[in-house]
Formats: structure tokens, C-alpha cells, sequence
């Protein structure tokens, strides 16, 4: 299994990658659902937690397989079938997202999760053939093996607070295989490649929120009382997730990464960009179901559930990839346009003037473009 060139020329997804990620989509949208659920019964809390937990696996399942993808993708029929073996442990996990949360059953969901692992492993077993890179990949494998033991005995022997301190616990232990593999020698990834890989699980994500305007429309068919109200928020679901499409791919991805802290914080902080727009098409439904009277929550806290998501994933582009790439002027404006997203809920008009300031950021970003910002770092 040899590495691939880092500097490849018009690398791009490949199709099984493509493919690979369509097991997401479901398990993303279970959990979406679910949240969505959770936020309306007033479950705030409850909801949130097993979100982060549930959306930890997604999230840690495919960042793993992207970054192995972008280092040793062979294409082979082996790679091939290992690949089909993940997928099935994604949608494993997926089956397993409400008893999860509803219940506090985790079993299902341990189980697709040491699926997608242990194929995992296997896959850097076969990378450690490779003398290059041998250490690393051994780390690797090791490394996920043994917290793939640990995760088992976390669902046989804990449960309540003891359980949510467990995971909090694993979950940092997973995190930490990369840093020390790393550290035994550098993966060749390839910045263009690994970022594309990003961006399209982001397109998958605001996918959900087209989905959830859709809804809104669907909704205003059935109940003519609230016609209006649910048009108005199809259309400005709209206009938010253009704008928040708009504002992940204005900066060139591709220059955050590099080093390995670099690469590190970009992957590691994406989980929070991650669960902010599934969380983003679970606060629009809630807001469906005020406006059809289906919903315990009050009318600002269902806002909050929409306008938090949204400062977070702006907050998060603007950490791992605009800060280092603009100018004083949207430095300025895409927090501050972020910070009245999220007090917006103590608006009377919170969805409408939410989609305003996304407008004007956007319209900033626009007028102030890369290759202008490039043009005036170049002669200052």
C-alpha cells in the first residue's frame, strides 16, 4: 500500500469517496431528527448531550477514513471492500442513534462504530508494510485497537454520569492516536484533496437545512393558518444556507493545514462546524413546529435553537480559515456579524433580521475577495 503524492496534480475526490460518504447522509439525518425531537419536547439538555455524543462518532468515523484516504487511497479491491465494511458500520451506528438517546443505549451504536474500527485497523496494517511509514501506522493501529477495548467495556460497565464522563474520557484518548502517530512520522496528506473531502461533507450538512425549507413548504400546504409564517421561513432558510455556504468556501481552505497543528486544529475544530449545521436544519423544523403549534418550546428559545448553530459554524470558518486569509475589515465584521446572529432571538423578527445580517456579511465578503485581499497583502 503506497502512500500517495501530496503534491498530485488535480487531485480530487475519488468516486468511492463520493459513495462513502452517502452512508453519512442517513446517519446525519437520524441525528438531526432526532435533536430536532429532543429540542421540541423541551428536552434541551438531554437533546444537546446525545447529539454531541451520537455526532462524535459520525464525525470521528469519517475524519479518520478521509485523512487515511487522502495518505494511502490504492483503490484496490481490498481497499474497496474494507471501505463497503465501514459503510456498514455507519449505518449500523445510524439504527442506533434513537435508542441511544432516548434510552441511553449505546450498544448499537458501539457496535457499527468497532465495525468502521476495526476495518480501520486493518487498513493501517496493511499501510505499515510500507518501511516509510511503518512506525506511524503501527501507532495507528494499535492505537485505535486498544480504544476500540476500551469503548466495548465503556458500554458493558458504565451507565448515567458515569457513562458521560467515560465517553468524555475515550473520546480524548481517540483524539490523542493521531498526535503521537504523527509524531512517529508525518502522513503524506494532500491539502487540496483533504479540504475538498471537507467541503463536501459541509455540502451534505446544509443539505439537511434545504431539506428542512422543504419541509416548510410542505408544512404550509397542510395548515393555511400559518401560511405565511411558514413560506416566510422556507425562503429565509434559504437565504441563510447560501449565505452559510457562501462564507465556508469564500477563504482557500487549502493554506490552513500544513503543519501538523495546523492540520490538527483545522480537522479537530470542524466538529463543531460539523454539528452546527445538522443542528441548524434541526432548529429550523423546531421552528416549523411553533408556527403549527406542535412545539413546548416558548417562541425564544425556538429561535435560540437556530441562530446558535448559525454563530457557531460562522464563528468556526472565521477561526480555521478566513482569520488567516482577510483583511482588517472582514476580521471585523464576520465575528461581530456572528455575535448579532446569536442574540438575535431577543428580536421580535429574529429568523428575518438573522438572514439581513448573513446578507451583509456575505456582501462584505463579496466586495472584499480573496484576490483583492491577496492584492493588497502583496503591495502592503
Amino acid at each position: 500500500m503506497r502512500p500517495r503524492d501530496p503534491k498530485e496534480p488535480h487531485r480530487s475526490a475519488s468516486p468511492l469517496e463520493l459513495f462513502f460518504d452517502l452512508v453519512f447522509v442517513v446517519a446525519v439525518s437520524i441525528a438531526a431528527v432526532q435533536l430536532h425531537h429532543d429540542l421540541t419536547e423541551n428536552h434541551i439538555a438531554d437533546g444537546l448531550l446525545g447529539y454531541a455524543l451520537v455526532f462524535f462518532a459520525i464525525w470521528w468515523a469519517w475524519m479518520n477514513f478521509t485523512w487515511f484516504a487522502t495518505s494511502f487511497d490504492t483503490d484496490d479491491w481490498l481497499y474497496r471492500v474494507l471501505t463497503v465494511v465501514q459503510m456498514a458500520g455507519v449505518l449500523t451506528l445510524a439504527a442506533g442513534i434513537e435508542p441511544s438517546v432516548v434510552d441511553e443505549n449505546f450498544t448499537i451504536v458501539v457496535i457499527g462504530y468497532v465495525v468502521m474500527r476495526v476495518a480501520m485497523v486493518t487498513q493501517w496494517l496493511r499501510a505499515s508494510r510500507n518501511p516509510e511509514h511503518r512506525q506511524s501506522a503501527l501507532t495507528y493501529a494499535i492505537g485505535i485497537a486498544g480504544v476500540q477495548i476500551l469503548w466495548i467495556l465503556w458500554v458493558l460497565l458504565l451507565d448515567g454520569t458515569a457513562a458521560i464522563i467515560g465517553f468524555v474520557v475515550l473520546a480524548g484518548v481517540e483524539m490523542s492516536v493521531p498526535l503521537i502517530a504523527e509524531r512517529k512520522g508525518a502522513t503524506p496528506w494532500h491539502p487540496h484533496h483533504i479540504t475538498e473531502r471537507y467541503g463536501l461533507f459541509t455540502l451534505i450538512l446544509l443539505g439537511e437545512s434545504l431539506l428542512a425549507s422543504a419541509n416548510a413548504i410542505i408544512e404550509a400546504l397542510h395548515d393555511e393558518t400559518a401560511l405565511a409564517p411558514l413560506i416566510s421561513i422556507s425562503i429565509l432558510t434559504v437565504v441563510v444556507t447560501a449565505s452559510l455556504w457562501w462564507i465556508y468556501f469564500w477563504p482557500p481552505h487549502h493554506r490552513a493545514i500544513g503543519r501538523l497543528g495546523n492540520s490538527l486544529f483545522y480537522g479537530y475544530a470542524h466538529y463543531f462546524i460539523f454539528a452546527a449545521a445538522g443542528a441548524f436544519s434541526a432548529g429550523i423544523e423546531v421552528e416549523i413546529d411553533v408556527l403549527t403549534e406542535h412545539s413546548k418550546l416558548g417562541d425564544v428559545a425556538a429561535s435560540f435553537t437556530v441562530t446558535v448553530p448559525i454563530a457557531v459554524f460562522v464563528l468556526g470558518v472565521w477561526l480555521i480559515a478566513i482569520r488567516s486569509n482577510a483583511d482588517r475589515l472582514v476580521n471585523v465584521v464576520v465575528p461581530i456579524g456572528a455575535a448579532l446572529v446569536l442574540f438575535d432571538p431577543v428580536i421580535p423578527i429574529p429568523i428575518t433580521l438573522t438572514a439581513v445580517v448573513m446578507i451583509v456579511v456575505v456582501a462584505v465578503l463579496v466586495a472584499r475577495g480573496p484576490t483583492r485581499v491577496e492584492h493588497e497583502k502583496l503591495t502592503t
